[in-house]
C-alpha cells in the first residue's frame, strides 16, 4: 500500500472491518466546507478486482457566497478497472442560504465492475429552522450525477435550483416543502432483482416519502424528508439489502457512522 498527501483532502489510513478483501476509506476535509472561488476536486480510481468503500467523517458544507457571487464547486470523478467494486457513501452536503453551489459527480465503470453510491443534500439548516429562499436569498444549485460504462452514458441525473425556479421546492412534483433529498444508485445489474427482493425494498418505503425503481440497469432509491440523519439511516437500510444482491457481500457499516 502507498499513500501520499497533497492539498486539503486527507486519508488517515484504510480500515478493514470486513477483512483484507474490502478497504474502508474515510476521506477527511479539515476545512469542513467550501467558500466562494473554491473548487474541490476528488479523483478516485479503483484498481482491477479491488473493493473499496469510501465515506466521510462529517457533513460537507457550502457556505454563504461573497457578494461577488463566485461559484463554489465540488467535482467528484470516480473510475474503476475490470472487476472492481466501488462504494461512494459520503455524509450529507449542507447548502447554506445564499450559497452558489456546483456539485458534479461522474462515474466511469469498466464493463464488469459495479458501483453503489448515494447523495444526501440538505437545502438549508432545517434543524435550526433555516430554509433556502427565506428572506429573499440568492441561493443557486447545479447538481449532477453521470454514470458511464465503457464510455457509454447509462444514467444522467440533473438538478438546477435558482431564485427564479425555486417553486420546485414546494411543488407536488418537486420537493413538497421538504429540505432534505437523498438518492441512492446501484448497478449495473445483469438482471433486475427478483420479486421478493423488490418487495423487501418497497416495504422500506412504507411510512416514508421514498421510492425504489429500476432505471435501465441501475436500481435507484429516492427520498424526501426533513432530517439528513434520518435520510442516511434509511438509505443505509436500503444498502443493506442491495449490497448482497449486487456485490455478494453482507452489509458492514463503517465504524465512523456509529460515532
Amino acid at each position: 500500500m502507498h499513500k501520499s498527501h497533497s492539498g486539503p483532502l486527507y486519508v488517515q489510513k484504510p480500515f478493514y472491518p470486513e477483512g483484507s478483501g474490502c478497504a474502508h476509506i474515510y476521506l477527511l476535509h479539515p476545512p469542513g466546507g467550501i467558500v466562494s472561488g473554491d473548487c474541490l476536486t476528488i479523483d478516485v480510481h479503483a484498481g482491477a478486482d479491488s473493493h473499496t468503500l469510501i465515506t466521510t467523517p462529517g457533513a460537507g458544507r457550502v457556505y454563504k457566497a461573497r457578494p461577488d457571487g463566485l461559484i463554489q464547486k465540488q467535482i467528484v470523478n470516480l473510475s474503476t478497472e475490470s472487476g472492481a467494486m466501488l462504494e461512494w457513501m459520503p455524509l450529507e452536503t449542507i447548502l447554506f442560504p445564499s450559497s452558489r453551489a456546483q456539485l458534479e459527480t461522474r462515474v466511469d465503470l469498466a464493463a464488469d465492475s459495479t458501483f453503489i453510491g448515494w447523495e444526501i443534500t440538505s437545502l438549508g439548516l432545517p434543524a435550526n429552522g433555516i430554509r433556502l429562499y427565506d428572506d429573499d436569498q440568492q441561493t443557486t444549485l447545479k447538481q449532477g450525477l453521470k454514470i458511464y460504462r465503457d464510455g457509454r452514458l447509462l444514467l444522467n441525473e440533473r438538478l438546477k435550483l435558482t431564485p427564479d425556479n425555486n417553486e420546485v421546492l414546494n411543488a407536488p412534483a418537486g420537493f413538497r416543502n421538504h429540505p432534505v433529498h437523498g438518492l441512492l444508485v446501484a448497478g449495473p445489474f445483469a438482471q433486475a432483482p427478483d420479486e421478493d427482493s423488490m418487495k423487501t425494498l418497497q416495504a422500506l418505503c412504507e411510512s416514508q416519502l421514498a421510492g425504489v425503481s429500476m432505471n435501465g440497469q441501475f436500481l435507484t432509491v429516492r427520498y424526501l424528508g426533513d432530517c439528513s440523519e434520518k435520510a442516511r439511516l434509511l438509505l443505509t437500510e436500503f444498502w443493506a439489502v442491495i449490497r448482497p444482491l449486487l456485490m455478494q457481500r453482507p452489509a458492514c457499516a463503517p465504524r465512523i457512522w456509529a460515532t
